[in-house]
């Protein structure tokens, strides 16, 4: 009996056959993106011409983009496609996108499609290969299913660091044609990648239309408003008490999200304006009898690594010792609340760091470790921590919207930054105060967060 029961738990152990396809898929596709995107702004600003306020928008517009079509890549793979179907389709268009990139160089027009195929590819698949890992597990493997999401988020950190310190060197080597093409081969291996284990995935076919969807219940709240019972009234009168409940639930979720936004707005930059700051700064470096001439867009390599330094430090030491010494448990809101103000902390040192500059210093590169110490200490405090919020504080039938409303809190960010990106100069937020200004707009979300985070009533919606 103990030796059926060992190989049962054994069996389950086990990942099944197809993830590999799809783990080996997901290293490719990080590096591509992760790789394109570490030369972007330098790119803009040293190829195209562009100034750096443009080029900063510019990129954030593009980040938005690709945080914005996941909700678009969700409906479809939910209602239509199904995941394979949605994955593969949208894979193609994210590799013709690279193929654009990498051919209009010299072509601002040509350049920028190439971008909205990207964001299009990207944002699109990006909630569904998360979601196709799950089909694959039974009931049975569900400590397997928490392990694959490790590998998973060791794979993107994996990718990101080695594409962020390989392109931009490419990049000076080869030109842009060849550092915008490889993450582009790199995408179609992915895709190649994916599409051998077509045979072997767990397909979950699309729900199709559903009379009682997120949006249905919306406009009926909206068409009823004036009937004298509000929203969530009005929308009882054509659906189930659940269905409006469910969205009751959502809507509460996404007034704590609208801190969470300026978080994005300042944590986003530590690919374009601190990549343009470092760009001023000395890149020579000495280290402990190292010695190297660094570029700009390496240095956000720091990110990854100290991601995966972070977060066994916070899980096993920090929290743990915040609870013991301040006799509190560190709920997720305690945690992201913290963050925030560490996040405007880093900034703080940005913008010192930029008044030097403004006044002739040539400061070495070296002094960005410590905001990107700090700004990662504030991702694994709020990014980390905003998705087991999000997870736990859904209904089941809600799980992939108010996912869809966590991406967006990353969409709306970058709209933020690109918006005062475009008004700087208006705004006379020049040098120093631009950093000075970001830090100044993080404490005031901070603040708004506290105070929402406590008038939250936490749920519990765990699956039994």
């Amino acid at each position: 009996m103990s030796t059926t029961t060992d190989a049962v738990e054994s069996k389950a152990a086990k990942f099944p056959s197809q993830i590999k396809y799809i783990v080996w898929n997901e290293a490719c596709e990080r590096y591509s993106y992760y790789g394109m995107r570490s030369i972007l702004v330098i790119f803009l600003v040293s190829y195209l011409g562009l100034d750096k306020l443009q080029a900063t928008g510019d990129y954030h517009m593009f980040s938005a983009a690709c945080y914005l079509f996941p909700v678009l890549g969700a409906y479809i793979s939910d209602r239509f496609w199904g995941k394979y179907k949605t994955i593969i389709i949208l894979s193609l268009v994210y590799c013709l996108g690279h193929a654009f990139l990498a051919v209009f160089e010299d072509s601002q027009t040509g350049f920028y499609w190439g971008l909205g195929l990207i964001a299009l590819g990207s944002g699109g698949i990006k909630p569904c290969v998360s979601a196709h890992v799950g089909d694959q597990f039974k009931p049975s493997q569900k400590a397997s299913l928490q392990k694959v999401f490790d590998v998973f988020y060791f794979m993107i950190n994996f990718g990101s660091f080695f594409s962020t310190m390989i392109t931009p060197w490419t990049l000076q080597a080869y030109g842009p044609a060849v550092a915008f093409g490889i993450p582009g081969i790199l995408m179609f291996i992915a895709t190649f990648i994916f599409w051998l284990g077509r045979n072997q995935y767990v397909h979950v076919p699309p729900t199709g239309p559903n009379p009682h969807g997120t949006g249905k219940v919306i406009f009926s709240g909206l068409k009823n408003l004036g009937k004298g019972k509000g929203f969530f009234g009005g929308a009882m009168l054509d659906h189930p008490e659940n269905s409006v409940n469910d969205l009751r639930a959502a809507f509460n979720v996404g007034k704590i999200f609208i801190g969470v936004t300026i978080f994005w707005a300042l944590f986003d930059q530590h690919g374009s304006s601190w990549v343009l700051q470092a760009k001023e700064m000395n890149l020579d470096v000495n280290l402990f009898g190292w010695q190297a001439t660094l570029l700009p867009s390496q240095i956000p390599a720091l990110n990854p690594i100290m991601v995966m330094v972070l977060i066994p430090f916070f899980t096993f030491g920090v929290y743990p010792l915040c609870e013991k010494v301040f006799k509190t448990e560190m709920t997720p809101l305690k945690r992201m609340s913290g963050g925030m103000f560490v996040s405007a902390a880093a900034f703080g040192i940005v913008a010192i760091l930029q008044m030097y500059l403004d006044g002739g210093d040539k400061i070495s590169v070296l002094w960005q470790f410590f905001p990107f110490l700090i700004i990662t200490m504030a991702e694994v405090m709020v990014s980390i921590t905003g998705l087991q919020f999000a997870y736990t504080q859904a209904p089941r039938s809600m799980k992939s919207t108010i996912m869809s409303m966590w991406l967006l809190t990353v969409f709306f960010g970058n709209i933020v930054t690109a918006f005062f990106s475009y008004t700087a100069e208006a705004l006379s937020l020049n040098g120093s105060l631009f950093f000075w200004f970001f830090t100044a707009l993080m404490v005031v979300a901070g603040v708004l967060f506290v105070w929402m985070a406590k008038n939250y009533k936490m749920q519990d919606f765990m699956e039994k």
